[in-house]
């Protein structure tokens, strides 16, 4: 049974972990091999340690967890963008337990919440385009791939990055859901 809750500075290990684990397993080929091998882990535990360090009422983080294991989780910036809404800055779930509707849920709570803070919100999130599997979830649930960004940055060269948009976050709240 997968139990859910919200983040507390505390789970920032579990976070960051489960985190690196996600980008290794996903992103190999996308991002460099160095930075995936060598510091990720790393960098994801001093992200995630910042991150819930401190208080925001903006950001929600929310975990999936399996008899006291991290098993996934998402977290959501409400009024992120004037255009474009809420932000989900993050949603993974264990390699291992995928296509078991771990995400929709997370999804559908990060929604759920976005909207709580603002009605009819539009919401959006970045993917890397070759990270096909997230997008086709992401379709399936109503998004919709806006534009497209060239990465450059210390663990990336020339990876194109999407931005997928719902116009209103309802629409997750109700096509999540049925996954």
């Amino acid at each position: 049974m997968i139990n859910f809750r919200k983040a507390t500075y505390d789970d920032h290990r579990a976070i960051a972990q489960l985190h690196a684990l996600s980008w290794q397993r996903t992103y190999r080929g996308m991002l460099k091999d160095e930075f995936l091998d060598q510091h990720v882990e790393q960098e994801r535990l001093e992200a995630w340690q910042e991150r819930l360090s401190q208080a925001d009422e903006n950001r929600l983080v929310w975990l999936a967890e399996k008899e006291n294991e991290l098993v996934g989780f998402v977290c959501v910036f409400a009024n992120h963008d004037p255009i474009f809404g809420a932000f989900i800055d993050n949603l993974h779930v264990h390699p291992d337990l995928k296509r078991q509707g771990i995400g929709a849920k997370l999804i559908h709570e990060a929604a759920a919440w976005a909207c709580a803070q603002t009605a009819h919100t539009p919401l959006y999130l970045w993917v890397l385009e070759k990270n096909h599997n997230a997008r086709q979830f992401y379709e399936q649930i109503g998004a919709v791939n806006h534009e497209s960004l060239i990465l450059n940055a210390v663990y990336v060269a020339n990876t194109v990055e999407l931005r997928y948009v719902w116009e209103n976050a309802e629409t997750i709240v109700h096509l999540a859901a049925k996954i």
